[in-house]
Order: C-alpha cells, then sequence, then structure tokens
C-alpha cells in the first residue's frame, strides 16, 4: 500500500542512474495533483525529472487542498454547526481528496517501524492490506489531534481555522519535498518511492521550504502581526517533527516509500496544527 496515488494507467519504472529530460512546470503541477490528490489529473510522465519537479510543486496541490478543507469548515461553522463539527468537516475533506492514502501511510508505518522486526520483515509488514494495532493507535491519536486543535482554531473564528487548515495542508506537502531530497534514499527499488525519492535538489527543496514558510506567515499577517510570527514558526515546527519522522525511517527501514511520504505529511500537519492551538 502506498500514501500516494500512482495513475494506474502509467507503469512506474524502477529508478535508474539514467537522468530523462528535465519536466516542465506543467508536468511537475500534473505528477503533484495526479499522485498527491484523487482529482482527475492524468500524469503524462512518470520518470525521475517528473517526479522531481512534481514533489517541488507539492505543495501547490497541499494549498488546494487546504482551501477545500477550509472551506467546508467555514461553511460548516457559518450554518451554526460550532467549531467541533467545523473542525471535523475540515479533517475530513483532505482525507476524502487523498482517498485517506495518506492516513493509510501513516497506519503502514507505525506498524512497521513498530513491529521490532529488520528492515526487510518491516518493509513487507507495510506493504500488508491489514492495520496493526500500532497503526490503529497512532491513527486515532492523530486524528483526534488534528480536530481538537482545529476546534480551538475555529472557537477563535472561522478565520483562524480556516487559516489553520491551509497552514497545516501546505506544511504537510512541504514535508514530502524536503523528504525527497537528494541524499535521502529509497527503501525499496521499485514504486513511488523509488522514483521521486534522491531525487529533487537539496537547494530546490530548500527554496520552496522558505516559501511555504513566507506564505504562511503572509496568511497570518492577515489576522495580526504576532499571527504572522505563529504561522511561520508552526510550519518550521511541523517540518521539523516531519524530519525526525524520516530520519528515523532511513535508519530503521534503510529509505522512504510511498507510505513514509504520507506518514511525513501527516505528522508535520498534526504538528504545525498543534503548535497553531498552543501557541
Amino acid at each position: 500500500m502506498t500514501a500516494v496515488r500512482e495513475d494506474p494507467r502509467v507503469e512506474p519504472p524502477a529508478a535508474t542512474a539514467d537522468v530523462p529530460p528535465r519536466a516542465t512546470a506543467a508536468e511537475g503541477l500534473r505528477f503533484a495533483f495526479g499522485t498527491l490528490t484523487v482529482l482527475p489529473v492524468r500524469v503524462e510522465r512518470w520518470d525521475r525529472a517528473a517526479g522531481a519537479a512534481g514533489m517541488l510543486c507539492a505543495p501547490a496541490a497541499g494549498a488546494v487542498v487546504g482551501v477545500a478543507a477550509g472551506a467546508l469548515g467555514a461553511v460548516v461553522a457559518w450554518l451554526g454547526g460550532g467549531p467541533l463539527l467545523a473542525s471535523v468537516a475540515t479533517v475530513a475533506v483532505p482525507a476524502a481528496l487523498t482517498r485517506g492514502l495518506h492516513l493509510d501511510g501513516l497506519a503502514d508505518t507505525a506498524d512497521g517501524l513498530g513491529s521490532g522486526k529488520p528492515a526487510e520483515d518491516a518493509l513487507r509488514v507495510m506493504k500488508q492490506s491489514d492495520i496493526g494495532p500500532f497503526g490503529v493507535l497512532t491513527l486515532v491519536l492523530a486524528l483526534l489531534a488534528q480536530v481538537a486543535a482545529l476546534t480551538d482554531g475555529y472557537a477563535r473564528g472561522w478565520t483562524h481555522g480556516v487559516l489553520a487548515a491551509v497552514v497545516a495542508a501546505l506544511t504537510g506537502r512541504a514535508a514530502m519535498t524536503l523528504a525527497c531530497r537528494r541524499g535521502v534514499p529509497p527503501a525499496r527499488r521499485d514504486g513511488l518511492g523509488a522514483v521521486v525519492a534522491d531525487a529533487v535538489p537539496r537547494n530546490a527543496a530548500a527554496t520552496v521550504t522558505a516559501l511555504v514558510v513566507v506564505v504562511a506567515g503572509a496568511l497570518g499577517a492577515t489576522l495580526s502581526p504576532g499571527a504572522a510570527v505563529h504561522q511561520a514558526v508552526a510550519v518550521l515546527l511541523g517540518l521539523t517533527a516531519a524530519h525526525l519522522l524520516c530520519r528515523r525511517c532511513v535508519s530503521r527501514l534503510g529509505g522512504v516509500t510511498g507510505d513514509v511520504f504520507g506518514a511525513l505529511c501527516e505528522t508535520a500537519v498534526t504538528a504545525a496544527l498543534l503548535a497553531l492551538a498552543l501557541g
């Protein structure tokens, strides 16, 4: 099981040392939206160049998901649904727009890391269709944390809840971009992880990360100068949490996989939301 959607009409090849032609921005956006969402976008290129471009565009897909999530939460709040119901609706949208694959990746990664087995066996556990006790517990706690943090935001006003949803979604996808930077190997030789892992230049990954921090700060500035700092810090804390998990996965599993990317996304989202609620 993978935490990002692979286009069923395209057979992903194993990673090779050959460098394909550089992908265009349009191809990168297609790759990002076609693999990270269920939107009907056809992935026309499936190679490392397209994968690198797609992962650089991942925050753009996150922005669309976050805006959709915040919009539904705002509508529920406007209709009198209350902060809790608005936050549940907000959390449901990313799950629907990704077909739950990022959450599935979080559960599978928790099972693999918690199995205590050697890397090869842990990876086999992660590929199984069922979810074990580590996965269930991690999934429940993560969703509860997200709902609780968003409830705090909507209780302060619908704009706070919407901005939290957008910033968290941006942070989650930026975590994927960073995990694809050069020096982070794939744990398997096939699948999506082999296509995108170790493919994004470090400078490009750092630039995208900085842009996400700036955008988050600018969104917060619509509320107050303090909120601008708060939103930017929340992004950095979310990315730090994902980075620590990524290091653990590389050490424990030998690299990253599609499931790991989903786990990193949900970890960053949860950490960012908690930072916004606790600040």
